[in-house]
């Protein structure tokens, strides 16, 4: 099976545009595309900016609004499956959400953000219930997380329980935490046998500032693909092959013993 050439789209885009943050994905999607990348992946919260404060209502959409009617339009037109995250309107309720969408323009997986962080989350949004989401993209079976949600174990190993090949993760990763991007997430792919892209935004917003350092991670621990600070598109491969041979070195999943592992499912 041949590689799937994952691209990581390491921006904050403009806060607050949604229009000049479509603009932007279209340029990088086309920049890609050239590159031979299948899979172009954003940070968290891409199409609207993460540091809204009280205009995370005004900014919301629909999973099939118009944002997405405009990223699935791109996607179809560059020919490139896009992940990208923004906030979702449901009802009531508001999510941090991510939306896979297909080469052909097609919705492949949503996925809502399962463990909040920080005072800003819990107030705008509502955490989501569903810890695996996964879809296929050129024969790479993908799963999706969001940010936090990957500094906890149990949220990966559920996905590599379940078969994910590449977890994709969009994220705002601020400082002082960058030893997340630095050193969590290769163990996390190590450990769990799995390709982990993770995708961050990058300088000041609000009361944060974003460090960069996106990463695409092997099952070896070894890092693919590692952006600096800035603003960037970069690009790595996940080779089915590898990861065969990988998880036949490392049988971590096979070795394990569940019937000692109950204490992990009861509250702290």
């Amino acid at each position: 099976m041949p590689s799937l050439r994952t691209a990581l789209f390491q921006s904050s885009g403009t806060p607050g545009d949604v229009p000049a943050n479509l603009g932007a994905l279209d340029d990088a999607a086309a920049r890609a595309a050239a590159d031979g990348a299948q899979l172009l992946v954003t940070s968290e919260m891409y199409l609207t900016g993460y540091a809204l404060g009280d205009a995370v209502p005004r900014l919301a959409e629909p999973a099939d609004g118009p944002g997405a009617r405009a990223v699935a339009a791109l996607a179809a037109r560059h020919r490139i499956a896009v992940l990208y995250g923004y906030p979702e309107r449901a009802g009531e309720l508001i999510h941090n959400a991510t939306q896979l969408v297909g080469p052909d323009g097609t919705v492949l997986a949503h996925y809502r953000k399962t463990h909040l962080f920080g005072d800003f989350e819990h107030a705008w949004f509502t955490p989501g219930e569903r810890t695996v989401v996964q879809a296929e993209v050129g024969g790479v079976r993908v799963g999706l997380l969001i940010c936090y949600d990957v500094e906890f174990p149990e949220n990966v190993r559920a996905h590599a329980l379940a078969g994910t090949d590449l977890l994709l993760v969009p994220t705002a990763q601020m400082h002082p935490f960058q030893f997340v991007a630095e050193s969590v997430v290769p163990v996390r792919a190590f450990e769990n046998q799995l390709y982990v892209a993770y995708v961050n935004r990058t300088g000041p917003e609000g009361e944060f500032e974003f460090v960069g350092l996106s990463c695409l991670a092997g099952p070896d621990g070894i890092v693919r693909a590692r952006a600096g600070h800035g603003e960037e598109l970069v690009s790595g491969d996940v080779d089915p092959g590898l990861l065969a041979a990988s998880r036949a070195a490392n049988p971590y999943l096979a070795d394990r013993r569940p019937e000692l592992y109950g204490a992990l499912a009861r509250p702290a």
